[in-house]
């Protein structure tokens, strides 16, 4: 995805856990973060507690949701999915992408990855791997302070 660019409706999931389906509509007046993760990524892991700790800090200033990007058959099990969501306490909401559509929308083909909208949807930073969750927080803070 280019900067600036709309994001993407949230269809296509094979299922959600922790919420009900949700649309891009819904996630507009504030920043928000998708989040691409596979149970089969130990960076992702890794990176996770971090990444929960960040979300709660900014609990009531940005939607952050999460999505299952499944890296092969391995990670299609959505019973697997939800353990590992639990055991690594990934409490957003999780879009299961099982047919790589969201993927594919997003043009993504990494995990970790990171993708932050401002309040209007516009994507605004861009971002993969293990390294830069505090430069992450920094593109957070300015889009929040713009919003």
């Amino acid at each position: 995805m280019r900067l600036y660019t709309q994001m993407p409706e949230l269809v296509g999931a094979t299922t959600w856990l922790n919420s009900k389906p949700l649309t891009m509509q819904m996630l507009l007046g504030k920043p928000t973060i998708i989040h691409f993760w596979s149970v089969s990524c130990t960076l992702c892991k890794t990176v996770m507690p971090t990444l929960n700790h960040f979300r709660q800090q900014y609990d009531e200033l940005i939607n952050v949701i999460a999505v299952h990007m499944p890296r092969g058959n391995e990670d299609l099990d959505i019973q697997k999915i939800s353990a590992q969501a639990e055991q690594h306490a990934i409490t957003q909401p999780i879009f299961i992408d099982n047919e790589l559509l969201l993927s594919d929308a997003f043009q993504n083909r990494f995990v970790p990855a990171y993708y932050v909208f401002d309040s209007n949807g516009k994507l605004r930073h861009y971002q993969a791997g293990e390294g830069g969750i505090k430069l992450l927080e920094k593109r957070v803070n300015r889009i929040i302070r713009e919003s």
